[in-house]
């Protein structure tokens, strides 16, 4: 099992900056890939950006460029730097952390945090 804390949502205006942290407890060897998610209303969860064990990342197609995914491995922590938000990033961003089970692959979750651009 995974927990999984997060932090850094709220109101910015567009152009503006924000910085999420999802920190993680519990079976941390067994992590393999963490990273986040976001869902606005209506939509379906898309991938914002995961890191895998092995240090290769991957961002979604709208934050290329704009966003970075960083980690802290003595903190197990990853930190999700979100730089010239736009309105269309509002959405609820999840932490995620993909993990080793007794006999599958785990998806672990945090409890989401709300981002919010203004135009």
């Amino acid at each position: 099992q995974v927990q999984l804390v997060e932090s850094g949502g709220g109101l910015v205006q567009s152009g503006g900056s924000l910085r999420l942290s999802c920190t993680a407890s519990g079976s941390i060897p067994k992590i393999i890939v963490m990273g986040w998610y976001r869902q606005a209303p209506g939509k379906q969860r898309e991938l914002v950006a995961h890191l895998t064990r092995g240090g290769s990342k991957d961002y979604g197609d709208s934050v290329k460029g704009r966003f970075t995914l960083d980690r802290n491995d003595a903190r197990n922590t990853v930190y999700l730097q979100m730089n010239s938000l736009k309105p269309e990033d509002t959405a609820v961003y999840y932490c995620n952390a993909r993990s080793e089970g007794d006999r599958s692959i785990v998806e672990n979750w945090g409890q989401g945090t709300q981002v919010t651009v203004s135009s």
